[in-house]
């Protein structure tokens, strides 16, 4: 785009004139070279500059970056033999573990494909995911073996590998041999040296293909290629200002690696910057409470759910949850009532918010370190990230400063596509008269004068009460306000006379009680009467994703296909 037609756009756009740069920290450009260089360089330039520092401590045994690489070449080595060559999807169905990191390099290094699959997953979700992906081979662990072979028969999947999470433990224990399994530790093993062959990889060849809207729909598997992840890795190192890759800091990461947030701020973050990453396979809040005691991160970023259920931990601050000096919510939405009463907890540690998404590597907004803090904002645009937020109902025409519409998002982080499925790629990646390409994320969003940004609600879960949107999330977190609420999620249910009403679930606090009809009072001082809850059903649980997220698909489903009455 020419200087002219920039100068022009800023005149008449809000988000063109970027009103965030004026913001920034001191230390944050607005622009940024981004290596054009394979992801696997991220593991052997931290192995060369810093071979000793330990890479991983996990269940009390600890890896330096020097044995991750090691270790990831041999591995690379036996994949050549298995005839594994560029392009090749191999899936990693592991959680939180050594293998995670040693096989995402190993894969990254031969120009093949990450396919990340939750390890929550049943066979079919499985077979769907390595039958769209055309998947070779699969990396599990020796307990989810039975679920992968029942996915095998539908699928194309030559090889599955398995590995224990005993394996890299003080133990040492190796997992027992399965028929028509191979082992993590047998392919190890049949290597003396590491024999790598040359692999030409190109910046926009596809690295990950990261599925999402397994919530929403079918899954579709968004290709980021090794420029969007390095670009984005780059991009959450020098927003934290770590612009030195000596280690000297500690990782937290109880988020799982197979979503995009734990793959790239947590796993390929902390190996860039040469990081102790303290690996958690799968949350419990004593297992992470232990952590902090004993290793004292200095980093720690989690989904809103991990904040409340450590709010409400008895012995919460008896493990030094105040030395930790940072912490990231990302994932969903953070009730702001919830970030004043943790940083209370903290004495003042800030819990910082930011804002991503699959097809964006993930990370496209955060909130910065010593500029002004508006809590319930996702905070500023990295450097790069165009922004602009459009109106709902056509998506062309920008909406003013303080409005709510679409939030669309472009930048070196922003997906090739969706893998196979140019019709989902057609919606969701659109080109502007001036030939820029913008993610439409489904996400309603607006911004402030200043450029902070704040997210209202998904599309897909907004509800209409007599022609007025009603975001979930605000009621959410008026509810939250409420001492005996532990949880909340709200969906929109038929109404005959308003077309949708609003119903809440609600969990309670333990050894705490509330009846539905005390929570319609306190919503009624807070809420304008159209968005106050018709109906508040008491429940055990909440159904959520794997990182969290409350999914309000399966509450409204549950209403189609089984209503309940207030309890």
């Amino acid at each position: 785009m020419s200087q002219s037609k920039v100068a022009e756009e800023s005149r008449t756009s809000p988000y063109a004139a970027k009103p965030w740069l004026d913001h920034y920290d001191y230390w944050m450009r607005p622009h940024i070279n981004y290596p054009r260089r394979p992801l696997y360089e991220i593991l052997r330039l931290t192995a060369v500059q810093a071979p000793e520092s330990v890479a991983t401590a996990f269940q009390g045994a600890h890896l330096t970056y020097a044995q991750i690489k090691e270790q990831s070449d041999k591995l690379a080595t036996a994949l050549v033999r298995f005839g594994v060559k560029q392009g090749d999807r191999i899936g990693i169905m592991l959680p939180n573990c050594p293998q995670y990191i040693i096989t995402t390099f190993a894969i990254l290094r031969l120009g093949a494909i990450v396919v990340n699959i939750n390890p929550l997953y049943t066979p079919r979700e499985v077979a769907v995911v390595a039958g769209d992906s055309g998947m070779r081979l699969v990396f599990t662990l020796d307990l989810l073996a039975p679920i992968v072979f029942a996915a095998r028969e539908q699928t194309s999947l030559e090889k599955v590998i398995i590995t224990s999470l005993t394996e890299y433990s003080p133990a040492a224990t190796p997992p027992a041999v399965i028929e028509g399994a191979e082992r993590f530790v047998d392919l190890l093993a049949s290597v003396a040296e590491p024999e790598l062959p040359h692999v030409e990889v190109h910046p926009e060849d596809v690295a990950v293909l990261q599925y999402t809207g397994g919530t929403t729909g079918v899954p579709k598997g968004a290709m980021l290629t090794h420029y969007n992840i390095f670009a984005n890795v780059i991009q959450v190192s020098l927003w934290g200002n770590h612009e030195s890759r000596t280690g000297g800091e500690t990782y937290l990461l109880v988020i799982p690696f197979f979503h995009i947030y734990g793959f790239t701020v947590g796993m390929m973050v902390g190996t860039w910057l040469g990081v102790q990453q303290v690996l958690i396979p799968k949350y419990d809040v004593e297992a992470l409470l232990k952590a902090i005691r004993d290793y004292r991160p200095t980093y720690f970023p989690a989904v809103p759910t991990i904040y409340i259920s450590l709010l409400n931990h008895p012995q919460v601050k008896e493990y030094g949850i105040d030395k930790v000096q940072r912490f990231n919510c990302g994932s969903a939405p953070l009730p702001i009532e919830v970030i004043a009463q943790f940083e209370r907890l903290t004495g003042g540690v800030s819990l910082n918010e930011g804002y991503g998404l699959s097809e964006a590597s993930p990370v496209t907004h955060s909130t910065a370190s010593l500029a002004r803090r508006k809590p319930g904002s996702i905070g500023l645009p990295f450097p790069d990230t165009e922004i602009k937020i459009v109106d709902l109902q056509t998506g062309t025409k920008e909406v003013a400063v303080g409005e709510e519409g679409e939030l669309c998002i472009a930048g070196p982080q922003v997906m090739k596509g969706y893998w196979n499925r140019a019709d989902e790629t057609a919606i969701a990646l659109r080109e502007d008269k001036s030939g820029r390409t913008w993610l439409y994320t489904g996400d309603v969003a607006r911004m402030d004068e200043d450029g902070y940004f704040y997210i209202v609600q998904r599309k897909k879960d907004m509800i209409i009460v007599s022609g007025f949107n009603v975001y979930p999330t605000e009621i959410e977190g008026v509810l939250y306000k409420h001492p005996a609420v532990l949880e909340a999620g709200v969906i929109g249910i038929p109404d005959a006379y308003r077309g949708e009403a609003v119903k809440a679930c609600v969990v309670l606090r333990k050894g705490m009680t509330a009846t539905p009809e005390e929570l319609i009072e306190h919503c009624k001082t807070q809420l304008a009467e159209f968005k106050v809850p018709q109906k508040i059903q008491i429940r055990e649980s909440l159904p959520k994703t794997a990182v969290g997220k409350v999914l309000h698909r399966v509450l409204r489903q549950e209403e189609q296909t089984e209503p309940q009455e207030s309890t």
